[in-house]
């Protein structure tokens, strides 16, 4: 399992990074960047919290 982020509709929340600051980064203009390849078993719930929490519904679990 991984992550997905449609960068193009991050809105820069950085809610992600708060929740699983290990798993995303944010750029200069603070859209997402995914630096989690595929994922552990631990990184797994974080991962998703991250994904419920997305106020713009950008990031997926695949």
């Amino acid at each position: 399992m991984h992550i997905e982020a449609e960068r193009d509709d991050c809105i820069a929340a950085g809610n992600c990074v708060m929740v699983a600051g290990d798993l995303f980064d944010q750029d200069d203009e603070g859209i997402v960047v995914v630096t989690a390849g595929e994922l552990t078993e631990a990184d797994e719930a974080k991962a998703r919290e991250a994904v419920k929490l997305c106020p713009a519904s950008a990031l997926r679990l695949v």
